[in-house]
Parts: structure tokens; sequence; C-alpha cells
């Protein structure tokens, strides 16, 4: 289905007034929209938590995909956005490339472990790498963590993360704070020494939402890096390219839809979005 731009729907109204979705296998996408709703206070958005299929780290490509373009076709007949954000590392690696394929004229913004950025911070040269086992074995991820380190100036250490995830989504601390520790210690030795882990890549959605716990174990030296507000800067620029831009005149509003409980994702957004409006959950 191609989406060729426009200035009004088939109703008249302006594009622009057309909602952004944004989309996670469950409330980690969340970390991502709170950055989109402080770079686009005035834009409308639509998220989707595909809870009752979390975590697509742990699902193999085929799933992934499938879901993928499901929920983007339920984004475009039903809810007619301008824009679509796949606020997943694992989504994204498996399905951005067929989701551009399908709709050509809409803009379309994954996420990915912010490697580049950590590479350009890391005073040591050694890199920790804290990502879902999919996202680490996908083709998009090792091409762009072979053409960093094959120059050889740094050297990233990859830490595939199971149940992380799923225990953020279950909000089950005793699971995070063990788990946590355990992948950290793998790691290796974090610090300012020649060769030791000095930055850390929070290389799925989720983990943002436990940089405290992270970073209390990793030490206050530690840089943490994060992916949202690069992804919610690209969107502004994207959207701003093809004079979509709603403004800032009004603050926009928020529609939640979910795969799983109401009640669970309801309590992630209370938890983890600043208070805003919120148009309805179903």
């Amino acid at each position: 289905m191609s989406l060729a731009p426009r200035s009004v729907d088939d109703e008249g109204l302006p594009v622009s007034r057309r909602p952004i979705g944004v989309f996670d296998s469950g409330v980690g996408g969340l970390s991502v929209l709170a950055a989109l709703r402080a770079e686009l206070p005035g834009e409308d958005f639509v998220y989707f938590s595909d809870a009752a299929h979390a975590p697509y780290g742990e699902r193999d490509d085929a799933f992934v995909i499938e879901r993928t373009l499901g929920i983007a076709r339920r984004f475009v007949e039903d809810h007619g956005i301008k824009a679509l954000v796949v606020a997943c590392n694992t989504a994204t690696a498996a399905g951005i490339e067929l989701l551009r394929a399908a709709y050509p004229g809409l803009p379309i913004i994954g996420v990915e472990p912010a490697l580049k950025p950590a590479a350009a911070a890391t005073l040591t040269g050694h890199v920790g790498v804290l990502a879902t086992r999919g996202t680490l074995a996908s083709r998009k991820f090792r091409t762009l963590h072979d053409t960093l380190q094959g120059g050889g100036q740094v050297r990233f250490s990859l830490m595939p993360c199971d149940g992380l995830a799923g225990a953020i989504e279950r909000s089950d601390a005793s699971a995070i704070a063990s788990l946590s520790k355990q992948y950290l210690a793998a790691l290796g030795p974090i610090g300012q020494g020649a060769g030791e882990i000095d930055t850390l890549v929070l290389g799925c959605t989720h983990y943002p939402f436990i940089a405290d716990e992270l970073q209390r174990l990793a030490g206050p030296s530690a840089r943490l890096i994060e992916t949202g507000q690069p992804v919610a800067q690209q969107t502004r620029r994207l959207l701003a390219a093809k004079g979509q831009l709603a403004g800032e005149a009004a603050e926009g509003s928020l529609r939640l839809l979910t795969s799983g409980e109401d009640a669970a994702l309801e309590a992630a957004v209370a938890r983890w979005l600043p208070a805003r409006p919120v148009v309805a959950l179903h």
C-alpha cells in the first residue's frame, strides 16, 4: 500500500492533524513515546502495546515480521497515521525494510542500539551493549556492529539479556535486580581503567526504565546511552521536511491500545509517562 504525500486527507482534514503511530511489543516503547511527546508536544499520538505477544526479542523473525506488518496496517487503515515510529529494537531489525517497501510515502522511524553515539563517547575504547537476543542476532545489528568494530578503535562486548524485558514488563523488582546484576557482572570490569567498559548501550526500549538500577550497579562513572531523543528528533525532521508538523499551539492527545490487559498498560503509563491527557484506552 502506498501513501503518497498529501496536504489533506479524504475528508478534507489537514494531514498535519493526523496522529503519529508508535508501537512496541509491550511497555518499553513508552520510553520512546515520552521523548516524542517532549520533542513534539503539539502532536497527537496513538500507542499500541502488543503485550499479548511480548517480548519480541525472544521470538523468531517470521513472527515479529508478521506482527509488525499487521500493526502497521491497523495504524494506517484504522487511524490514518501520518508517520510510524517502530519503538522496538527487535521489530526495527526484523521488519523496518519491509515496512518501508510496503508504505513508501509514509515516514517510518525505527530504533536501533546506539552504537555510533557510544563509539563516539567512549574514552577507554570499550563499550558494553545490553540488548535482547533477537536484536543482537539480527543482520541489521551485525552489519552496524561489524562496520564500527572493524576499524579497531572500539571494542563492543555484547550481552543478550534474556528475561530482562519481560521482568520490566511485569514490574518484577526482584527479577530486575537479579538479572541486571547477573548481566553487568558477565560483561566484565566497568570503569575508567585501560580496557574497561566505560559506556553502556541500552539496546532495548525497556531498559531506560531501569536506568537508575543499571547506573547503581555499573557505578557513577559509567555512561548510559539510549535512543529515545534521537528518534524524536528524526521524527521532527522528517515531518518538517514534508510540511506535516502539527505545530505547538495546543497540547496533543494520546490514544492507548493494547493486545494485552488494559490495566497493565494504564499502570505503566501512570508510572513512566509524564502526566498528560489520554483520549482513550481500548
